[in-house]
């Protein structure tokens, strides 16, 4: 999607990244998907607005996606073998309904691999929902490779993701 302005969000936009978090979840369960069915965690994303790291992106002056990307791999999920400092990692990242389909996702992604290789990354990495083959679709369409999926029964998100920053 053509002109996309992605920033950092501001602390007093957190209601704006929940009201995004809340109609993505809301948006899963009339699928059937019981992927982001609580309240957004808002002490962590308080915690990434204050840190710079919980971007927004807007269109026409309107915030249409958030997304977290930061140095955070998560230990349950990536080891040492990984080699966890050689990326950047996404996180709860979610389009407005409305705008669905016109490749906001896939330019947030590319946004965020640009920054992960400005910043000497090799690698942007993800973690899914183990069960969301759809949203497995759209990341392997997005150029991710399925490393491996990780099934903790304490943890439902568990399938990881990692494309190349070249």
């Amino acid at each position: 999607m053509k002109d996309l302005l992605i920033r950092a969000g501001r602390p007093d936009e957190l209601g704006t990244v929940e009201a995004l978090l809340r109609e993505a979840s809301t948006w899963l369960a009339s699928r059937g998907i019981d992927q982001w069915q609580y309240p957004p965690h808002r002490d962590r994303i308080t915690a990434a607005l204050e840190r710079g790291v919980c971007f927004l992106a807007f269109k026409d002056g309107k915030p249409i996606a958030t997304v977290q990307l930061d140095d955070f791999a998560d230990p349950e999920f990536w080891t040492p073998a990984d080699e966890p400092d050689a990326a950047l990692y996404v996180h709860r990242m979610a389009v407005r309904r409305g705008v669905a389909g016109a490749g906001v996702g896939g330019t947030l992604l590319d946004w965020a691999s640009a920054r992960a290789a400005m910043q000497g990354k090799r690698w942007l990495r993800l973690d899914a929902w183990k069960d969301n083959e759809g949203l497995h679709r759209f990341y392997t369409n997005a150029g991710f490779t399925l490393l491996r999926i990780v099934d903790l029964p304490h943890r439902r998100s568990g399938a990881l993701f990692q494309r190349s920053t070249d």
